[in-house]
């Protein structure tokens, strides 16, 4: 299933597009792969979602954002369902149904940015065709579920999803330890590590053992966090890719998550005039 018909994208994720059941019972589409690339098509960029599950179900999911966002489905008998609770640290997930894991020989792509978005393990660590600068949110990479009730945990990271190369990760501090040799090799490589700490400053991994640390300014009366962390990556992503130095790339990603969380779901993603207003008003 193809809402496309030209080839070259700005910005391309590949990841589960989710069905999120939230705890009044209501259903929304989720995932990192649906964030970061509204996030990036609100920046200007032309945005493309690779995914795969139930081609029915991720289209009526995705239909408020068809004039925003292009997609690529791969059929799937399921999409992923996500229980989801609580927000920041207290946000728990439980898995109801899973979309399976990409075939390599399946994702194609080109694009100037490549954005690796797995949330449960699925996304592939090689696929065919070009990106001019790959970036990867290892999150899906250290979840695993199993057991009574499905509970998602935190666990080693799956080496099947980590691409043989890129050039920025972005992670959160909870995921910093499971993740520690990932940092070291990317970062030795010369890819460019940022770690979120929500309201803690977010920290900036570089070659040679240098360390940044760049603020977090207070946010009055935050609404809900779900997705502030995918904004943050596609902001961060996309500003180094400009050429942008890794410390301004970051407070311009602090800022998209802020925009994010002053609102209530996807809807509250801004665009750049909302954001460069939220570092002047930071400033």
């Amino acid at each position: 299933m193809i809402w496309y018909t030209s080839v070259r994208f700005d910005y391309t994720t590949v990841g589960h597009v989710t069905a999120d059941v939230l705890s009044d019972g209501s259903r929304r589409p989720g995932g990192t792969a649906f964030y970061s690339a509204l996030q990036a098509a609100r920046l200007g960029r032309r945005a493309l979602i690779v995914t795969q599950g139930e081609p029915g179900e991720i289209e009526d999911l995705l239909e408020p954002y068809r004039s925003e966002l292009e997609l690529q489905i791969l059929p799937a008998e399921h999409t992923t369902t996500l229980e989801t609770s609580g927000t920041g640290l207290a946000r728990s997930q439980r898995m109801l149904a899973w979309a399976g894991a990409f075939d390599e020989a399946a994702v194609a792509i080109d694009t100037e940015i490549l954005h690796l978005a797995p949330v449960a393990r699925e996304t592939p660590r090689r696929w065919r065709g070009q990106a001019g600068f790959v970036g990867l949110t290892p999150q899906g990479l250290v979840r695993e579920w199993s057991g009574e009730g499905r509970r998602i945990r935190p666990s080693a990271p799956d080496p099947r999803g980590i691409p043989d190369s890129c050039d920025a990760i972005v992670l959160s501090e909870t995921e910093r330890a499971s993740c520690a040799a990932l940092i070291a090799r990317v970062a030795a490589a010369g890819a460019v590590v940022a770690v979120t700490a929500g309201s803690s400053p977010t920290t900036i991994l570089l070659a040679g053992d240098e360390v940044l640390g760049v603020e977090v300014p207070p946010l009055d009366g935050p609404g809900d966090d779900l997705g502030a962390g995918d904004v943050f990556a596609a902001a961060f992503f996309m500003a180094l890719e400009e050429g942008v130095d890794p410390a301004a790339a970051a407070g311009f990603a602090n800022a998209a998550a802020a925009v994010r969380m002053r609102g209530s779901g996807a809807q509250a993603i801004g665009d750049r005039s909302a954001i460069e207003a939220r570092l002047r008003a930071a400033a």
